[in-house]
């Protein structure tokens, strides 16, 4: 009886100590990931984007949480730009032409947003990859691209109007542009603190 309370009890405490381990290591990851989202706007939606990449992964570099950053960008600028297409097909369905002119416009400033940050996404890949005398030129398009989509964000969130989408339907477009624009904001911070440190790294004058 004895020794079977013993081996409970060492099971118990190993488990204790597995349990402890993977907290410890979720609130370092946590640290880690707040210090690298210091610099963003939109902060605590920074932590939330990367963070579970961290816990799965480990610590990962400046460039791949930029990546990681407009990658998260890019998903939901798509997902955005298939949600309005749906209310502008619905508009044009109601013939409701001055609404559908106005979603449609956003659509065609989305997909130019999914373009460009498609893009971005590509030129950040190609960084180190092609000598360093190429990296200002990679930087410069990203920073580019990254701007003109949150530039193409803040534009349909302003061009939402109109008295026959709903308020409803209204807030929840303004609400997924929103997010668009925040991650492109946050995309732009971890390119930018990647992009100093990758300076410093390679002794990169600015110009």
């Amino acid at each position: 009886m004895a020794q079977l309370f013993l081996s409970f009890l060492v099971i118990c405490l190993t488990i204790f100590g597995l349990s402890t381990n993977i907290v410890e290591s979720r609130s370092r990851a946590r640290m880690y990931i707040e210090l690298q989202c210091r610099s963003s706007i939109y902060s605590d939606l920074c932590v939330q984007t990367l963070l579970p990449y961290v816990s799965k992964t480990g610590v990962l570099s400046p460039q791949l949480l930029a990546q990681i950053s407009l990658a998260s960008c890019l998903s939901k600028a798509r997902f955005t730009k298939t949600y309005l297409n749906m209310v502008a097909k619905k508009l044009n369905e109601t013939k409701n032409s001055g609404n559908y002119l106005a979603i449609e416009d956003c659509v065609h400033q989305i997909n130019d947003g999914v373009n460009q940050i498609t893009q971005s996404y590509k030129e950040l890949q190609q960084i180190g990859k092609d000598g360093d005398e190429n990296f200002m030129w990679h930087e410069s398009n990203v920073l580019s691209w990254v701007g003109a989509a949150l530039t193409d964000a803040s534009t349909c969130i302003d061009g939402i109007l109109g008295d026959d989408i709903s308020r409803r339907e209204q807030a929840m477009i303004k609400a997924r542009l929103l997010n668009v624009k925040q991650l492109a904001s946050n995309s732009l911070a971890m390119f930018n603190r990647f992009t100093i440190r990758y300076r410093a790294s390679r002794g990169i004058k600015n110009p």
